[in-house]
């Protein structure tokens, strides 16, 4: 009998609409810029942001450490040339709370039945995300906004952790937080890679859940996980899966 699930956050709880966060990002970074008189042309910014997204893909890769908004400014600001004086640098670093926190998101759908489900079956719930350029903590307001941070009772945001999935230490945070061992727990998310072979390799029930990936028509169609013991597309259909 489980006693707890976690889940995955980009694309299992929540997702973000085309053409969001990163086109308002570039936008108030052009601002801010030619406020300081240090203009750049959107061409240079999204080159740059291209090429830091390249590292941050490295650094997830390979688990080498969080690549977020510090290091973001930093390695975008040596690239473009800018000169950070009077707060510059603070102020670029802080965009992307703002952004973050104006980002239009959506959550999956039938996800807060599927949480009271499990919730009323007695599981304990958790999140293990790996976290991009939006700070864990911002994350866990927007799901507060949408009235879902309840539902949880334990979280592991890689900024905070230090490590990304699939390794072992992203996920103890949370079953620590939990009180279960890997074994009691399910997990649910939209990567292989990360999500399902991270599972796997701790012992827990491995879910793939493709309904938000499946959804989107602005992300390539998802493939199933040969190697997830469940895979899903509605998470109306999670405790069935799960025996409960």
């Amino acid at each position: 009998m489980l006693r707890a699930v976690t889940f995955d956050y980009w694309q299992t709880l929540v997702a973000e609409r085309p053409g969001g966060m990163r086109d308002v990002r570039l936008r108030l970074w052009a601002e801010e810029l030619a406020r300081v008189g240090q203009p750049r042309t959107a061409e240079d910014l999204d080159d740059a942001f291209v090429a830091n997204w390249t590292m941050f893909d490295e650094r997830w890769l390979a688990n080498t450490g969080q690549w977020g908004a510090v290091e973001t400014v930093d390695f975008v600001g040596e690239r473009l040339a800018l000169s950070f004086e009077d707060g510059l640098r603070e102020r670029l670093i802080d965009t992307f709370r703002i952004v973050a926190e104006r980002a239009d998101l959506v959550t999956a759908p039938n996800l807060e039945p599927c949480l009271r489900a499990l919730r009323d079956a007695g599981l304990r719930l958790g999140i293990v995300c790996d976290v991009g350029l939006t700070a864990g903590v911002v994350l866990r307001e927007r799901l507060e906004a949408f009235g879902l941070l309840s539902y949880f009772d334990a979280w592991s945001f890689s900024d905070e952790t230090g490590w990304f999935k699939p390794a072992a230490e992203s996920f103890w945070p949370a079953l620590s937080g939990l009180g279960v061992e890997p074994g009691d727990a399910a997990h649910v998310g939209d990567n292989d890679r990360t999500d399902i072979a991270g599972a796997l390799d701790l012992g827990m029930v491995a879910v793939h859940y493709l309904g938000l990936r499946h959804a989107a028509d602005w992300l390539d169609e998802p493939v199933p996980s040969p190697r997830a013991d469940h895979v899903l597309y509605d998470h109306a259909d999670l405790p069935a899966a799960l025996g409960i």
